[in-house]
């Protein structure tokens, strides 16, 4: 075992460098992962650039990255061995995946199948939280017609999910015209471009002026919540996924919400799901190949490149939907 490695750290907002800091030690009940792939999800950019710092500063090594597999190395669990491969889904406030080692706790790891390639297992992890929210988002049947405002890797998957719910019809909206075409190749009706096209008027025409049943909020913007409430029917139903805009207050079209009168519902604390119920069912559905996630497999940088893989998503991966980082590179 080396006694240094690779890890980022979070320094300020907007500054974040790839340091040498001693490989850390697990404590009872925890293990030592040696990550192999690891992938920038969309609220990591909030983190980094929005001001969404933890308490003490600089960030713990690895900090914000939450997304990842690797193989344990050490284990003073039960349930884990050395050599068994892993999905690492810690809480937030203890994430580390952006490193070559992290140490985790046994009860926020998925333990993977041998044999299937790790990188498409690390994609468990962003469907996870779609599986987990897409039930508190849409506990019932077969809807009519449902809009997903964000077509990052959550918004592609919550499209692949409310597919397989059954929903006639689905809208998709986005800025990048590359993420609008794969969302036509996994199934959407009507794709929209923003901001020369609306989201809420596609919504309308397709419903006779009524709206959506239910309208999924991905990208994290406080226009496209505000979008979401008028593309949304009456009585119909709001799924805020996406991470806040900034901290504090916030504004919201409150009037219009009340005269419409939808269900709203956040998600978060996925990671604290008994069992782990919704990160193991991801792993199955990626298994089976009952979801599509080769478009998520590229660009991958290396350790020492994280800075600018940041950068590349606030971009929004100038057409690349998922960012991923190799830390063995």
């Amino acid at each position: 075992m080396p006694t240094l490695m690779k890890a980022v750290r979070l320094l300020d907002v907007g500054k974040v460098v790839v340091d040498e800091v001693p490989v850390p030690q697990p404590g009872p009940d925890q293990v030592l992962v040696k990550m192999r792939r690891a992938s920038i999800c969309g609220s990591d950019v909030h983190v980094v650039y929005d001001g969404f710092l933890p308490d003490e500063m600089p960030g713990r090594p690895g900090y914000p990255g939450h997304e990842g597999v690797g193989e344990v190395v050490q284990s003073r669990s039960p349930e884990f061995s050395p050599g068994d491969p892993v999905l690492t889904v810690p809480v937030p406030p203890e994430a580390g995946c952006f490193a070559a080692y992290q140490v985790v706790a046994a009860g926020s790891l998925v333990k993977l199948p041998a044999g299937v390639d790790p990188e498409r297992l690390l994609m468990a992890q962003q469907l996870g939280t779609t599986i987990y929210a897409t039930r508190r988002f849409w506990p019932d049947g077969a809807g009519r017609v449902a809009a997903v405002i964000g077509a990052g890797s959550a918004g592609l998957f919550f499209l692949q999910l409310l597919k397989r719910k059954g929903f006639e019809k689905l809208v998709v909206a986005d800025l990048e015209p590359a993420r609008l075409d794969i969302a036509r190749e996994l199934g959407a009706d009507v794709v929209v471009r923003a901001p020369e096209e609306s989201v809420v008027d596609a919504c309308l025409d397709l419903t006779g002026g009524e709206g959506a049943d239910l309208v999924v909020e991905a990208a994290g913007y406080d226009a496209c919540r505000a979008q979401a409430v008028d593309a949304v029917r009456e009585r119909g139903r709001l799924g805020f996924f996406g991470f806040p805009e900034r901290r504090g207050q916030t504004p919201f079209p409150l009037e219009a919400a009340f005269r419409k009168a939808p269900s709203i519902e956040f998600t978060s604390g996925t990671q604290r799901e008994p069992g782990l119920r919704s990160f193991r069912e991801a792993v199955e559905l990626i298994v089976q190949g009952a979801v599509e996630i080769g478009y998520l497999l590229a660009p991958t940088l290396g350790l020492e490149q994280a800075p600018e893989a940041l950068e590349l998503a606030r971009e929004r991966g100038r057409g690349a939907v998922k960012i991923n980082l190799d830390p063995t590179a």
